[in-house]
């Protein structure tokens, strides 16, 4: 490149003189300076400015803005997942201005996820619901009621619907969402004031089969882990389970793990997690249950079972071993898709363990056989003496907040305290606890979600009570079930799904919606729409997947007349006339001191607890804590040693360990104190692939900043841009060459119930012949098969038959 002095060498001597005089340096002059109101750039004070310059902010916080310096800070759980992290709230003038984590909470040691970090932010978004709304049935339209209108509503039609039809005409869906306390006031108001009998919550989604598995084979639903085992074992293996995005702060608890552990995840595809595992098992999606009895097999066969915990501990062991003898590994091979060399790798990698878990999630409990594959986990738990010492267990970790709650609590399938309609002593127990009339306490058991459903598609349930959950966008196949969507008159391959599930609540003669948004795919049929506080607006406790009980408290108030769904139910308590059943439901504080009540005596007993303060100073604690245990702690050395630590803490006599697991006596729920091997042969997929429908589909998490339907993290637009803009379909590069598609072509996905739209991802994540979704998007389900575990009524969420067509 030549200099710009060569280039000036070569000009006429005027034209230089000229260009020279224009590149001169100038000389420097003060001009007056502009007054400082009247120029943006030169003012020293304003909004940016205010928000670039960090103050100290006292509680061990750092520097942070003048808008955001706290006064105070208060310690809660989060109410996202069922991690059950502690977030520390930082208050100005008692309302909640931002968050961080709790460095010292035992759940997640001053970890936090984005979902965490977004927490505070949905409560702000504009599309809250602030007052209740009535459809006024001339303009079709939700219009603005007072509470005393929409109440009374509430009362005349449900009540109507009931004289008219029977209790079993109505019925309530619920969730995992909300405080323990509101869930038991629920299930009580229905059951015992209104005298309905059907409800169910949309755990049934995602933890029935755990609840079912544990119930059957230990006595009661009880996950017998802590998070601690992450660290302390030395062989994992991961089922259905992509902890690296699903449960993110989990994953950084294996990640503290200094064992060196083998990891081995069970997953058809190439997840976060099994491209960190040390062996990744691709097996054929819902072969599962066939390789965990070819597991079973090899390990009893070859002796490497641990003989004298199963002679002591365990009923069923002989009938189960002679079961799986029938699952050779050439079988299991042929049928799973794995090598026989695989097969004896997993199970000589268990043998050798001194500390074995065994982990799963939504790709067990999401299936058509969930039930018998989460109790051939447990089987190999009891088999290899792996469970109630530091590092095993098999271990269901929770998907909400506080689906642990809901099914210990909530009263709709289990009577309070994990109890059962069905027994005439539990019943007695309950309406003795309570002070209520016997007979205000069904002796039969509640419909489960899908028949629920059906019902209402039948025309035998005429009203509907949704409350903080979204199944116009999260059930299965929009439809029910298969015999549902046979009969419907609408299958063409045009999103004729979600037409069906539209038209199965537009057959409502009363749909009530109880929400913090009005915007939800479900709020847009309702007939009522009741504004619910949110998490952070009210107070109560969750439940974690480690059974530690969290508290939840106000830091910011509800927006209009939204209320706590606490008080909504004492109000509907009140207009419909059976208040004086809850006369001591007062508050959710002392709802809880009923609870530990109802507890007593049960393997859930938490009467040592005190109450939310107690709670709050001990960081959390597990059930059971039994009031004996507080005034005989289980391990007094380990107490003192806390109590010394911590002073400010409750005296010893009342402080539980902060980590604690179930059965280190080897004693189970059972009469016996046994825990049961329980088995069946595996049962054929109710859709296989074909001509077709020659693509399995797989649905499942999309990404950590993700959550459900996305009804609170699409309100955060930090959350959105870590998660894809639209809905993504992955495929494998051979199958993507095979139909000529690239990364980013359009692709339209058909399965038997309908049809949507994707961008196609090309990777290798997924298997040939297989394709995958995520479960966030509202488009999903439209094509998911609505199939049925037999044992615990959960839906398979997991497989399917589809074709792909490109589009562009």
């Amino acid at each position: 490149m030549k200099s710009q002095n060569s280039n000036l060498a070569k000009m006429p001597q005027a034209k230089t003189a000229k260009v020279a005089k224009e590149f001169s340096p100038k000389p420097l002059r003060l001009s007056r300076p502009a007054r400082e109101e009247s120029s943006v750039l030169r003012q020293r004070t304003g909004p940016l400015s205010a928000d670039l310059v960090q103050h100290p902010a006292d509680f061990g916080l750092g520097h942070v803005p003048a808008r955001l310096k706290p006064n105070a800070t208060t310690t809660m759980v989060c109410g996202f997942c069922s991690t059950g992290c502690g977030l520390n709230i930082h208050l100005k003038d008692g309302q909640a201005v931002n968050l961080s984590a709790t460095p010292n909470y035992p759940v997640n040691l001053g970890m936090a996820c984005p979902k965490g970090w977004e927490s505070l932010t949905p409560l702000a978004s504009p599309d809250r619901a602030t007052t209740p709304l009535l459809r006024n049935p001339k303009t079709g339209a939700l219009e603005p009621a007072d509470w005393d209108e929409a109440l009374q509503v509430f009362t005349l039609k449900f009540r109507a619907l009931m004289d008219q039809h029977g209790p079993e005409s109505v019925a309530f869906l619920s969730t995992g969402q909300i405080c323990t306390e509101e869930m038991a006031f629920l299930g009580a108001l229905w059951k015992f004031g209104i005298g309905a009998l059907h409800g169910d919550s949309n755990t049934r989604q995602c933890m029935a089969t755990s609840h079912v598995a544990y119930k059957q084979s230990f006595g009661f639903d009880a996950p017998p882990y802590t998070y601690a085992d992450f660290e302390e074992s030395d062989v994992l293996v991961f089922i259905g389970s992509n902890l690296c995005v699903a449960h993110p702060i989990l994953w950084q608890r294996v990640l503290r793990n200094k064992k060196n552990p083998e990891i081995t995840v069970v997953d058809p595809r190439r997840t976060e997690t099994a491209m960190n595992a040390t062996q990744h098992l691709a097996l054929r999606p819902k072969s599962d249950l066939t390789l965990l009895y070819g597991v079973a097999n090899l390990l009893a066969q070859n002796g490497w079972v641990d003989q004298p915990f199963i002679q002591a501990h365990t009923t069923g062991y002989a009938e189960f071993a002679e079961f799986v003898r029938q699952f050779t590994p050439d079988k299991v091979a042929a049928e799973t898709g794995l090598t026989v060399g695989q097969l004896f790798h997993f199970a000589e990698t268990i043998r050798l363990g001194n500390a074995v878990s065994f982990w799963w999630t939504m790709g067990v409990n999401q299936g058509h056989e969930s039930t018998r594959t989460a109790q051939a986990i447990i089987n190999l738990a009891l088999m290899t003496g792996n469970i109630g010492r530091p590092g095993t267990g098999a271990n269901s970790i929770t998907g909400q907040c506080n689906a642990m709650g809901s099914r210990l609590f909530a009263n709709a399938t289990s009577l309070l305290g994990g109890r059962d309609f069905l027994n005439a002593e539990h019943r007695t127990e309950v309406a003795h606890n309570l002070g209520i009339p016997i007979e205000r306490v069904p002796a039969q058991n509640s419909l489960a979600y899908d028949q629920i459903i059906e019902r209402i598609a039948d025309g035998r349930i005429k009203g509907l009570w949704v409350i903080a959950t979204n199944p116009a966008h999260s059930w299965i196949g929009r439809g029910g079930s298969v015999e549902a969507l046979k009969r419907s008159s609408v299958q063409a391959e045009d999103g004729s799904t979600l037409k069906r599930f539209n038209e199965i609540l537009a057959s409502l003669e009363f749909l009530v919606v109880q929400d913090l948004f009005t915007t939800t795919e479900t709020a847009q049929h309702a007939h009522l729409v009741l504004p619910a506080a949110g998490w952070g607006e009210k107070e109560g406790t969750f439940i974690n997947s480690e059974r530690r009980f969290g508290v939840v408290k106000k830091v910011a108030r509800a927006p209009g007349q939204a209320l706590a769904d606490f008080h909504i139910f004492r109000l509907i308590a009140h207009y419909w006339g059976c208040d004086g059943l809850f006369r001591e439901w007062t508050s959710p504080q002392a709802v809880f001191q009923m609870l530990k009540r109802l507890s007593a005596g049960r393997p859930c007993d938490i009467t040592g607890i005190e109450d939310y303060r107690h709670l709050d100073a001990e960081d959390g604690i597990q059930w059971p804590w039994p009031a004996s245990s507080a005034v005989e702690p289980l391990n007094r050395e380990t107490v003192e040693s806390a109590a010394a630590s911590k002073p400010q803490r409750f005296n010893a006599s009342t402080q539980p360990p902060r980590e604690r697991r179930l059965f280190d006596d080897g004693r189970f729920y059972h009469a016996d104190g046994r825990a049961k091997f329980l088995f069946e042969p595996p049962r054929q997929l109710p859709e296989q692939p074909d001509t077709e429908y020659p693509f399995i589909l797989l649905t499942g998490r999309g990404s950590s900043s993700q959550w459900h339907t996305l009804t609170r993290t699409n309100k955060s637009e930090i959350l959105r841009r870590l998660a894809p803009a639209a809905l993504q379909v992955e495929i494998h590069p051979d199958d993507a060459r095979r139909i000529a598609v690239k990364t980013n072509s359009r692709l339209r996905i058909v399965s038997r119930r309908g049809a949507i739209e994707a961008t196609a991802l090309v990777t290798a994540t997924v298997q040939r012949g297989q394709v995958y979704l995520p479960m966030h998007d509202v488009a999903t389900n439209q094509i998911t098969l609505p199939v049925f575990d037999p044992h615990s009524r959960q839906p398979g969420y997991k497989f399917c038959a589809v074709r792909l067509e490109k589009t562009r």
